[in-house]
């Protein structure tokens, strides 16, 4: 059976030219990074320029880079040290955010007593600035904002321009979870001045199991995983050399294709918003997913005119996968945190779906998968 995926936010296919970067390095740079002989040396050595590498595309430093398992542990380090490292007593963020960040947020409200606030959204899932300075202004203590800089389930970009000028004028420090932006947008950490981000290597068609913490200069850090010495004191355990250098490659490439890949998957959503409005002319589409400017361009989200409990199921069937909601929650029988928080209880109720593109899909298999649609749905 012919498989099609559409499930690019979840994960994403890892490029050959990684594949063969990784299976290299396994292969002849086997060395413990932390050892003191050439074999060490060399791995070090792949570490360090892999961090230059990844710092100059970002318009950063080396040293304000920390290799970490993925995006959540690099949330958790992040809003962690904000509390414990650098004196933060509030956080204010979104009912819609990441749950490596919600949930994060929770326990260190129940750990340390801080103060969150959970900034207002409208019915599409727009932050609502306004109320974001209100609540800054109002604030006595020392704050922490965090907001993703891609909604990974509707696709709402953040207006992170907005907000760096609405922390920097409250004194506020400001946290991104830029796992779905990385790649998908353009980011300049120093027209940009956001303090903190989190990266996955796995959604820009890396490896999984490897991300970085990117800290402003000037930061200390305390480590999560104690034990070594390793990524200058701030996380404990050996390298992974080959998903570093990887990951490394993968965004490079995703950077030197950037122009062609959003001009490519843009045209790949649109035709796909176009289709389902021919043939589904009573489906809504959640948050920006449908705007072209407001959302990013290889995320849509569809919602149907009733409840159909097993789509996700046959379309399985049929050799196609999309999801629900994120991957991370796909466990949960409360539905999608991100569509509760913005829909009516009775939207909520209705079938969702998120479809995610990358450049390796077609025309042609979306013309497939609207078939399947029709065929299932009637």
């Amino acid at each position: 059976m012919q498989t099609f995926y559409f499930d690019n936010a979840a994960t994403t296919l890892i490029n050959k030219e990684v594949i063969d970067i990784i299976t290299k390095t396994m292969k002849d740079i086997y060395g413990n990074p932390s050892s003191t002989h050439q074999f060490g040396r060399k791995s070090k050595a792949l570490v360090e320029e892999s961090r230059k590498n990844i710092a100059k595309i970002l318009n950063c430093t080396a040293t304000e880079i920390v290799f970490t398992s993925g995006g959540s542990e690099a949330d958790n380090l992040i809003l962690r040290n904000a509390i414990t490292n650098l004196g933060v007593e509030r956080i204010v963020t979104s009912k819609i955010e990441h749950h490596a960040v919600l949930h994060t947020v929770k326990a260190l409200k129940e750990e340390f007593s801080i103060k969150v606030d959970y900034v207002s959204l409208n019915e599409y899932g727009e932050v609502d600035y306004a109320d974001l300075n209100s609540i800054l202004q109002k604030s006595e203590e020392k704050v922490l904002v965090s907001l993703m800089l891609v909604n990974n389930e509707i696709g709402n970009i953040l207006n992170v321009d907005k907000v760096c000028v609405i922390c920097k004028d409250n004194n506020a420090l400001f946290h991104s979870d830029a796992v779905q932006g990385i790649t998908h947008l353009s980011i300049d950490l120093q027209k940009t001045p956001i303090d903190f981000i989190a990266v996955s290597a796995h959604k820009f068609h890396g490896p999984k199991g490897v991300g970085f913490a990117y800290f402003k200069k000037g930061f200390g850090i305390k480590p999560l995983l104690i034990g070594g010495e390793q990524e200058r004191g701030a996380r404990a355990g050996t390298e992974n050399v080959h998903n570093i250098v990887g990951m490394e490659k993968a965004l490079a490439i995703g950077i030197d294709n950037f122009y062609k890949d959003e001009k490519y998957i843009s045209n790949l959503k649109q035709y796909f918003i176009n289709q389902m409005k021919i043939h589904f002319p009573d489906i809504k589409f959640n948050g920006n997913s449908s705007h072209q400017e407001k959302s990013i361009f290889h995320i849509i989200n569809v919602r149907f005119v009733k409840g159909y409990p097993m789509l996700l199921f046959h379309l399985d069937l049929k050799g196609v996968a999309a999801s629900g909601s994120s991957a991370c929650q796909s466990g949960s029988n409360n539905g999608s945190h991100v569509l509760n928080a913005i829909l009516s209880e009775e939207n909520a109720l209705k079938t969702s779906i998120r479809f995610s593109f990358s450049r390796y899909n077609t025309k042609e298999e979306i013309d497939y998968l609207i078939d399947v649609l029709k065929v299932i749905i009637k």
